[in-house]
This record gives structure tokens, sequence and C-alpha cells, in this order.
């Protein structure tokens, strides 16, 4: 896919690899759109990247995006979800349930009204991408992880029955699963490992990488180099 040119929307853009997205798709020539739900975050964006308040667990606010894009650009090549919210490794009678309920609003209902509100542009339109950002902590359980991997099984879950109510030529939908990256998403309580985990503008490029290709892989798994 050629990127120049492109009209991209990236939830979740203006830090970790959503910052990363954004930078990456405007060294390509695209045109860059993120949102997120805190204003302050949109007040330092590269010139070119254009920003909008938007939380992603209302989907009201994710069909302004939408609308405010097609407004400006005419059409939407490429939507992004990225957007995504992490609790600290505890077993599951220490695991905070009503946070989660919170991670599950981001992490799941995130990617599904952010699908749905691109997808009825890019039907209308007649093609276009969604791109799921999702972890590999949705392709296996994890020791003390029950929270994080169950709202990770569902958005992969989503996301591949997505696939299917689409024709994947026109109109595609894709899953990304980084391994761990190194974000202020771990903040509260950083792992042990966290040293270890990939930078996000390495997981960035091998995103857009993928989207270059004449034919994308529907499913990419990025793990450490």
């Amino acid at each position: 896919m050629e990127l120049k040119g492109k009209v991209i929307v990236i939830t979740g853009g203006t830090k970790g690899l959503g910052k990363a997205l954004s930078l990456a798709f405007l060294k390509n020539g695209s045109k860059v759109t993120v949102c997120s739900r805190n204003e302050d975050e949109l007040k330092n964006l590269r010139n070119g990247i254009i920003g909008i308040k938007a939380d992603v667990t209302r989907e009201e606010e994710l069909q302004k995006v939408v609308d405010l894009t097609k407004e400006k650009f005419g059409k939407l090549d490429i939507w992004i979800n990225n957007a995504g919210i992490w609790l600290p490794h505890l077993p599951i009678e220490k695991t905070d349930w009503k946070r989660t309920h919170d991670l599950i609003e981001v992490n799941l209902f995130g990617t599904v009204y952010g699908s749905k509100v691109a997808l009825a542009q890019m039907r209308k339109q007649g093609f276009g991408s969604i791109v799921n950002i999702i972890s590999t902590s949705a392709l296996e359980g994890k020791i003390n992880e029950t929270a994080y991997c169950s709202s990770k099984f569902a958005a992969m879950g989503f996301t591949k029955s997505l696939m299917k109510e689409v024709d994947g030529k026109n109109i595609r939908v894709m899953a990304v699963y980084p391994g761990g990256m190194r974000t202020d998403l771990f903040n509260e309580d950083m792992p042990k490992n966290y040293n270890e985990f990939m930078n996000p503008d390495y997981v960035a490029d091998k995103i857009v990488e993928n989207l270059k290709k004449n034919i994308p892989e529907d499913e990419l798994i990025i793990r450490r180099q």
C-alpha cells in the first residue's frame, strides 16, 4: 500500500506507540489525525498532525472524529484502534475488579466503537483498513494477568470475527500483537524486565512496513528484536 496521501486516524495517538505511529506515518507522507481524551496532550503535537479530543469509550465522540476527518480530507483510509490501558500484575484475589471494568471499557469497547464508526464510513466510500493494536497477552494466558489478558482475548475475538464481516480486499481488518514496549503505560508499577521491552518506534516501523506491502499480513506478531 502506498502511504503517501493516505488519511490515517490513530486513537490514543499522543504518547507511546500511538505517538510513534503518528510520526512514522507523517514521515511517509500520510495525513494524520490522532485523538486522546487528555486535551493537554493534544497541545504539543508535531506540525502536520491534527488532534481531536475524544474518549474511546464514547461512541458518539469517535463518530465526531470520523465526521471531522471526512469533512477535512474527504475520506478515511486507515483507522488504528491503539488506545489501551493496563493494570499491575496481581493474583486474582488481589486484582481490583472494579478497575477492570474500566480496563475492558477501553481495551475492548474502545476497539469495538472505533471499528464500528470507521467501518460505517469505509462501507460508504467502498475502501479502507482497520488496524487493531491488541497484545501478545491475547495469545496465551499469563500468571497474575487475568484482568489484562481477559480484555485482550476479548479484543482478539472481536477482531477475528470482524475480519469475516468484510471482504478482505477493498476493506480489510488487521490485528497487531506487540509484546511489551517501553512506554508510560507501566508508570504505576514498572515490570522487573522493563528494560528488555521494545522501543515503540521499532514496533511502529514494523506496523508501517507491513501496511506498505502489496498484501499486508492480517495478523502481525511483534516481539523483541
